[in-house]
């Protein structure tokens, strides 16, 4: 599903984020990426969802080197990507379910078919009854979820979250990881990046531990 060999990742100014990074990830795996803060944990999660390229090395997704595709193709690669980010990245103008409907609206699915997915993803999160409401109503908890919904209404073969429960109270961070498991076991790829690594032990998945930038012992 996703291997990298050798990557590194250094940023103008003389930053190393990553250094000679090499792993892989089968389809439909648990795994967390774990560190210390500044470990390379984020880094590692936009290279693989070609938000950036590395400095040297190489990253497969199924079976396409992301340094070999054109520009053009980017788009199509991060379908197969639910993105779930740290600060959410929600868009206040709009209600929840406008929200969700953002990512099929992009590709130009049917307004019909559109909804009916995103009033799903909604109650898979259990926020179908506040479709209607503003994120800036909606509680920290309930706007992390939200975000998740927005991830998998394009039905993604990988969901990858950054820090998704680094901002919630222990209650919260559980139901969150709660949902993962649930995505995993339907045999959706869950990556996580996180500084608390009692979730990976909590949760059964395999850890992958940075440190400094490198691969922990």
């Amino acid at each position: 599903m996703i291997s990298c060999s050798g990557v590194s990742k250094r940023y103008p100014g003389g930053l190393t984020a990553l250094e000679n990074v090499s792993c892989e990830i089968a389809g439909g795996e648990m795994v967390f990426i774990t560190g210390h803060s500044g470990a390379g944990k984020s880094t590692l999660v936009k290279l693989f969802a070609a938000i950036e390229p590395p400095t040297s090395g190489s990253i497969v997704v199924n079976g396409q080197n992301l340094a070999a595709l054109r520009g053009s193709a980017l788009p199509y690669l991060r379908r197969n990507f639910g993105l779930v980010f740290q600060d959410q990245k929600l868009l206040f103008d709009r209600n929840a379910l406008e929200n969700v409907l953002l990512p099929l609206a992009i590709i130009g699915s049917p307004i019909g078919e559109a909804t009916r997915r995103a009033q799903a993803a909604l109650d898979k999160v259990g926020l179908l009854e506040r479709a209607k409401a503003n994120p800036i109503a909606l509680s920290g908890g309930e706007q992390q979820r939200l975000a998740i919904a927005r991830a998998v209404v394009n039905r993604p073969a990988i969901l990858l979250a950054d820090e998704p429960t680094a901002n919630l109270d222990a209650a919260s961070a559980a139901g969150i990881l709660d949902i993962f498991q649930a995505f995993h076991q339907v045999g959706v790829t869950v990556i996580i990046a996180t500084h608390d690594p009692q979730w990976s032990g909590q949760q059964h998945a395999r850890e992958i531990r940075l440190d400094h930038g490198a691969l922990a012992a």
